[in-house]
């Protein structure tokens, strides 16, 4: 058999590995979308690489839009197998493929503005909130540690990675004249101490392993200290200046990871009186989806919630909704912290807070997670003097920080400890993606170091025999 990576290939976003078995059973390895490549992102996303009216199974690892975010563009395009996931990521697809889909339909509509004053023709979205809606009828889901037999001779078990809600290493095993591969996708790993979800767990030996390096050239803080220092910086903005804290997050793990640790503060006594302010309907949503899925959690958050049945909710603490509600925190005069999505400051509703804070010295911007090189929220954490938001060139004059451990990518140590449940003797082949490739190379050396073999960086279009 065949394997082709598509996205995600010297690069952390767009994840697509394409199998094709000698009978011509073609398996996709989850369908993500680009992310923060600038002008390139819409062709890019639109170029599939491939025909999706001819694969006959999607094997999804996580509902995070750059490795779920082109499913509804597949099923738009004829895509009509089975996509294989945990039940957690299927409803979590539910809500963000649709948020993904309003975005696009909503960005069209504001590009399409200028073109009629350019005189240009009108474009399309990439998808619509009724493809998303569609292609859920397509998701399986699947328990976490269960076999599941697609056909005769393809079975797959997701066993967890601790990286979102119902995110689990793919193991694949394909039966190919009577002889059987094993294959293990990891998707993205996440952190062995986690403030809500259970750490990642030892998976099923494997021949052929294809595994994430976001952070493979960099360690983090430990949680507890980076908790506090989340507690310093809102006391230092919001009590010291006076100001607002604005926290691009991702709206599903992050922000529900942040909002705990506040939580935690209030039930200490030691979160300051101010308005907190959660600015994302899909965080909203997501939130809801955590709270159906106790298996997830870890045995710390199980037992916060015997003792505080609602861990994303205190006094002070507001989920806004609607658009004028968000409209309203603009004349928000008081110090508060604006949690908003997204983490790499690339859509939604963070792009308005920061337009309208980011020129003001008594606020803060907290960055809390990885941000592709070319994105909005790399250029502010590098510490760009000016950045143009919506057209329009903004002065830099709020704090920047981060706090990248809260990130739910796991360093190169803890991404190293969690492949090693591996027999490396056994492993004949490892295919290394999603990530940045100076970063892979010094992860493939420090691999190396540590006993692993037949290492590969497959370029984007890149097909090996496997």
């Amino acid at each position: 058999m065949k394997i082709k990576f598509i996205g995600a290939a010297r690069e952390v976003t767009g994840s697509k590995h394409l199998i094709t078995t000698n009978s011509g059973k073609k398996i996709l390895l989850d369908c993500g979308m680009f992310q923060g490549k600038g002008l390139e992102t819409d062709g890019m996303n639109r170029d599939l690489m491939f025909d999706p009216s001819q694969v006959d199974h999607i094997i999804l690892t996580h509902a995070h839009i750059d490795h779920a975010g082109l499913i509804p563009y597949a099923y738009k395009l004829g895509f009509r197998g089975s996509v294989i996931c945990t039940s957690g990521t299927r409803d979590l697809c539910a809500i963000m493929l649709a948020d993904s889909a309003f975005i696009q339909e909503h960005d069209t509509l504001t590009f399409n503005k200028r073109r009629i004053k350019k005189g240009l023709p009108l474009v399309e979205p990439i998808y619509t909130q009724a493809d998303a809606t569609a292609c859920m009828k397509l998701f399986i889901g699947v328990p976490n540690e269960m076999k599941f037999r697609i056909d005769e001779n393809i079975k797959v078990k997701f066993t967890s990675t601790g990286h979102m809600l119902g995110s689990g290493v793919a193991n694949i095993e394909i039966t190919e004249n009577g002889k059987v591969k094993k294959i293990a996708y990891t998707g993205d790993i996440g952190r062995p101490v986690d403030q809500i979800l259970a750490p990642p767990q030892p998976f099923p030996q494997a021949e052929i392993l294809i595994t994430e390096s976001t952070y493979g050239d960099r360690l983090h803080q430990d949680s507890e200290v980076i908790i506090e220092e989340l507690l310093n910086i809102v006391v230092d903005t919001c009590v010291t200046k006076g100001g607002k804290l604005i926290i691009p997050a991702f709206s599903v793990g992050r922000t529900q990871e942040i909002v705990f640790a506040l939580n935690n503060f209030f039930n200490a006594g030691r979160l300051p009186k101010i308005d907190i302010f959660v600015d994302s309907p899909l965080a909203v949503n997501a939130t809801t989806v955590f709270r159906m899925h106790p298996e997830c959690f870890n045995k710390n958050f199980s037992d916060v919630l015997e003792k505080d049945p609602d861990p994303f909710g205190f006094d002070n603490l507001y989920y806004i909704n609607k658009v004028e509600d968000s409209k309203k925190l603009n004349d928000h005069k008081k110090a508060c912290v604006i949690i908003s999505a997204s983490g790499m400051m690339e859509a939604g509703r963070v792009k308005h807070h920061l337009a309208n804070n980011i020129s003001d010295p008594k606020n803060t911007i907290l960055i809390v997670g990885y941000c592709a090189p070319t994105t909005l929220g790399a250029k502010i954490g590098r510490g760009d003097k000016e950045v143009s938001i919506f057209g329009t060139v903004y002065e830099v004059k709020a704090e920047v920080k981060k706090i990248e451990s809260f990130s739910g990518h796991g360093d190169y140590k803890e991404m190293i400890s969690f492949i090693s449940c591996q027999d490396k003797s056994s492993l004949s082949r490892i295919f290394i993606v999603h990530g940045e490739y100076e970063t892979q190379k010094k992860y493939v050396s420090t691999l190396t170091g540590e006993g692993f073999k037949n290492i590969e960086i497959p370029a984007k279009g890149q097909e090996f025999e496997i």
